[in-house]
């Protein structure tokens, strides 16, 4: 098994560096110029369209849309995640972490009104999408499409929920009851159990469920960083001093680059946000939007909530607690004991239960993702419901094992899954790339003229015989 671990391990950082992080960061750039900065120039009315009405009743929202995308978002890479980078890359990743951000953004604008632009029509009246049509569509390669299906149901339906098991079930270790041989198991199946129950309810209940959660949770989260940080506000200058001299230390990180605060910084940032991986199109494909560029502003505020907010609370609270961070509390140790600095034994406490409302909506989240790759896969119709159930069992039984495996394993699957969706979905959105600028340009001169934009196939040069939508 070591072997085997060794094998991935050495996919997991030549994917990362160079091939990655060139890809993240190139794409992310070119992207942000296109659009001149369109994640930061229309922040403002990003957060305007979050509240805006479908046009439809039974309609899904741009909030729906969002709550769903944020839902797979913010999850236990918030918590774990970011403390695992402080831990084995240093303070510095945070600052790698907000600047692949801010530069991803315009990632997730991208493949978001694409996906909306593409998006198919259901027999219900409902839209559906993703990277799958538009690449199809667009690119005329359902070959392609299907290996980004593959990579996606690897991701969501194993690498990504073996890692968020084992995070939610390492959150117990802090306890006197906890038993390495048995408590792994213990939790594995009260997890396995609870989502196997809720995949019962459908598409729709998962959107009324997150819709109801992640605000709720997320907020709760932040106040108690809050706290925790004003706790030791004398330590924040030192912190800030710590955060940017590591991540401007380049001798350290050229030394030791695979394992470096900058890499550690993209790695979970990537993992965390998602923005370019091809995720978040999916669910932005099914909201009712008047015009495409509307969803796509709407997603970069999903990933500013993801990193910049409850990645960043993890981060401050962490570090202005003084706590020591090394490999030995990489993940929820880490945070826990910074929590504890303030809220004693009920630091760790309250850290689980935030484990299992993050964990718990992202692993409903990513299942959302893997039915509609699923769908497309069965010839763009829903799987029988005999299949489904056999998935399903198979799902449960991958959320079971990851309580019992290896850390280091958990994480390497769910990179380098991860990444081969970026791999394909970056480039295929850089080619696309026009057509979002021009459905951009028709946005803002409809707004300038004072009008609510409705958008038209053929005011940006698209056959609409060709697309479900936007005739």
């Amino acid at each position: 098994m070591r072997g085997i671990f060794d094998f991935f391990n050495s996919v997991d950082t030549y994917m990362y560096y160079p091939v990655l992080i060139i890809v993240l960061a190139a794409g992310g750039l070119f992207f942000s110029f296109r659009t001149r900065f369109v994640q930061i120039r229309q922040l403002k009315e990003a957060c305007r369209l979050i509240v805006e009405k479908p046009a439809g009743e039974q309609k899904v929202s741009s909030f729906q849309a969002l709550m769903v995308s944020t839902a797979s978002r913010v999850g236990t890479g918030n918590i774990v995640g970011v403390a695992t980078a402080i831990c084995l890359g240093g303070p510095g990743a945070c600052f790698w972490m907000w600047l692949m951000c801010i530069i991803s953004a315009s990632s997730a604008f991208m493949e978001s009104t694409l996906a909306q632009i593409y998006k198919q029509k259901g027999d219900d009246g409902n839209s559906y999408g993703g990277p799958a049509y538009y690449i199809e569509q667009a690119l005329k390669k359902p070959w392609l499409s299907v290996v980004f299906c593959v990579f996606l149901i690897a991701t969501y339906a194993f690498g990504f929920n073996l890692l968020c098991s084992y995070n939610l079930q390492s959150t117990f270790a802090a306890y006197s009851f906890y038993d390495e041989k048995k408590t792994p198991y213990i939790i594995g199946a009260i997890i396995a159990v609870a989502v196997g129950y809720c995949l019962l309810g459908g598409g729709k209940r998962i959107l009324h469920l997150t819709e109801k959660v992640v605000p709720f949770m997320g907020i709760t989260y932040v106040i108690i960083s809050l706290i925790i940080v004003f706790a030791h506000i004398t330590n924040i200058p030192h912190m800030f001093a710590l955060i940017f001299k590591d991540a401007f230390n380049f001798r350290a990180i050229l030394g030791g680059f695979s394992g470096s605060c900058l890499v550690y910084g993209i790695k979970r940032g990537l993992y965390s946000n998602e923005a370019g991986v091809g995720s978040a199109p999916n669910a932005s494909a099914s909201a009712d939007v008047t015009h495409p560029v509307k969803q796509g502003l709407v997603q970069t505020v999903s990933v500013y909530i993801d990193t910049m907010i409850l990645c960043t609370a993890t981060a401050l609270m962490c570090l202005s607690s003084g706590v020591a961070y090394n490999e030995k509390v990489s993940g929820a140790p880490y945070v826990q004991n910074a929590v504890s600095t303030v809220f004693g034994k009920a630091g760790p406490i309250f850290i689980t239960v935030a484990m299992v409302m993050f964990a718990f909506t992202t692993l409903i989240g990513n299942l959302y993702y893997v039915d509609n790759a699923l769908a497309y896969m069965n010839k763009k119709r829903p799987p029988s419901k005999r299949f489904m159930n056999i998935f399903y069992v198979a799902c449960v039984v991958i959320i079971f094992a990851g309580a019992i495996i290896p850390m280091d394993f958990a994480w390497t699957m769910a990179d380098i899954t991860m990444g081969g969706m970026t791999l394909i979905n970056i480039p295929c959105c850089l080619i696309l790339s026009s057509t979002v600028v021009k459905a951009l340009g028709d946005y803002e001169k409809q707004k300038k003229q004072g009008l609510n934009p409705h958008f038209k196939a053929n005011d940006i040069g698209l056959d609409p015989d060709k697309l479900s939508f936007w005739k």
